[in-house]
């Protein structure tokens, strides 16, 4: 695995820029993206079979792009132990965590000491439809299709529907249509890549269009889904994977270098960073990696001169995923705010999130941790307000609204709120 120690000499920001241009951009596909998206809007179910047998088969013919239910029946039977307990398990624990981030109607009353019946009721709604995106091809990954599918069906999302590419010599893999069956998506396509959110925006003869679109991906996939927006609802910009590590000096080299390789897995574009004020336990972790096989993952281990600057490093830095090992390190936590997802002791691996703990492991990546969140239930529901307002506060509030619209030059705006003052005076 390609690694290579450096001391942060200069400001933490500036490290963190350097780091993050070792990762290519979502920019550097933006025309073939957009000739894909193209493609499928004015192909439809021929041009998504035509990229993938280009992109995903290797030639090969594939599949139609629905997957039916016979299919999927068969893959679930198929699910042995322990698989199917580790699933239903990590579906529990994904649900119920979700299932607590939702907000009731709230009802807000306004107007202080004037008169009542003046309230704005604040409510939500589900979006009627949501498509999810699973990565395939190199592995399968049923795990994401629980993080994906579970947050939409706890918002009240109806139809949830997933897309997954099938691999070069077979198949969607059976474990990624059994993870479909048991947690309850209402469709499956077998389709991948910029393709794929191109038919979940804009539809095809087999495909539905989404209102939402989510899950993690390449390149191709994230700038797909930028490219999309504005059309369809997207949940942020999730991959390719980072993991920051900060550990004390006297911490155990051999679980942080686990730690970063199982990061490392998902392959090409993935960014692994450990950070610590400790020489040799950098030294012990390097010398672990670099026995590693190659992934295609870039790793990169910071000697810093105090805690405060690894977290200065990590905060500029913005990572998907942060680990923080070791009493110091560890006392970081409350402080952490630029993070997707926060792992505090050596016990709690990163890996934990990507399968059972219970949180989400869609996450925003690219340094996007900076404004974007975790994939919960709300970004498949839609917030709205309802405004209720009596007579006796629509002559007040309109006496105090009226000269605003008039200095925006909206004689009508100002007329319609005046309106109300002779028809309850």
């Amino acid at each position: 695995m390609l690694c290579e120690l450096v001391t942060l000499t200069g400001a933490p920001a500036e490290l963190a820029d350097e780091l993050r241009r070792l990762v290519p951009a979502p920019e550097s596909v933006r025309e073939a993206v957009a000739e894909i998206i193209a493609g499928v809007r004015a192909g439809g179910d021929g041009a998504v079979r035509d990229y993938t047998r280009r992109f995903d088969r290797a030639g090969a013919e594939p599949g139609p792009v629905r997957v039916t239910d016979a299919e999927l029946d068969a893959a679930l039977e198929r699910l042995e132990e322990p698989l199917r307990s580790a699933l239903e398990q990590t579906i529990a624990n994904v649900r119920h965590v979700a299932a607590e981030t939702l907000c009731p109607e709230r009802v807000i009353g306004l107007g202080g000491d004037g008169p009542p019946g003046y309230e704005v009721v604040v409510r939500e709604a589900p979006v009627g439809r949501a498509g999810i995106y699973v990565p395939g091809g190199r592995a399968p990954y049923p795990s994401t299709v629980v993080m994906g599918v579970v947050p939409a069906q706890v918002a009240g999302v109806e139809q949830v529907a997933v897309c997954t590419p099938p691999g070069r010599e077979d198949d969607v893999h059976p474990v990624v249509l059994a993870a479909c069956r048991l947690v309850g998506a209402s469709e499956v396509y077998r389709m991948g890549g910029a393709q794929a959110v191109a038919a979940l925006a804009f539809g095809t003869e087999s495909v539905q269009p989404a209102d939402v679109i989510a899950g993690p991906g390449n390149l191709y996939v994230q700038e797909a889904k930028r490219q999309v927006f504005g059309h369809v609802g997207i949940d942020g910009f999730a991959g390719p994977s980072d993991l920051v590590v900060i550990a004390d000096a006297a911490s155990d080299p051999e679980p942080l270098a686990l730690d970063l390789l199982a990061q490392a897995e998902h392959g090409p574009g993935t960014l692994v960073v450990g950070i610590s004020t400790g020489s040799e336990l950098l030294q012990a972790v390097n010398r672990r990696l670099e026995g590693a096989p190659d992934t295609g993952a870039l790793a990169r281990l910071v000697r810093v001169p105090d805690t405060e600057r690894a977290l200065a490093l990590a905060s500029a830095f913005a990572p998907e995923h942060l680990q923080l090992v070791g009493p110091r390190a560890e006392a970081l936590a409350p402080r952490v705010t630029r993070v997707g997802s926060v792992f505090v002791g050596a016990a709690a691996g990163t890996a934990f999130g990507d399968y059972i703990a219970g949180s989400n492991h869609i996450l925003p990546t690219g340094g996007a941790a900076r404004f974007a969140s975790a994939l919960t239930p709300m970004r498949f529901r839609r917030s709205f307000t309802e405004v209720r307002i009596g007579a006796a506060a629509a002559g007040r509030l309109a006496g105090l609204a009226a000269p605003l619209a008039r200095a925006e030059h909206f004689e009508f705006h100002a007329q319609s709120m005046e309106a109300r003052i002779r028809d309850n005076g």
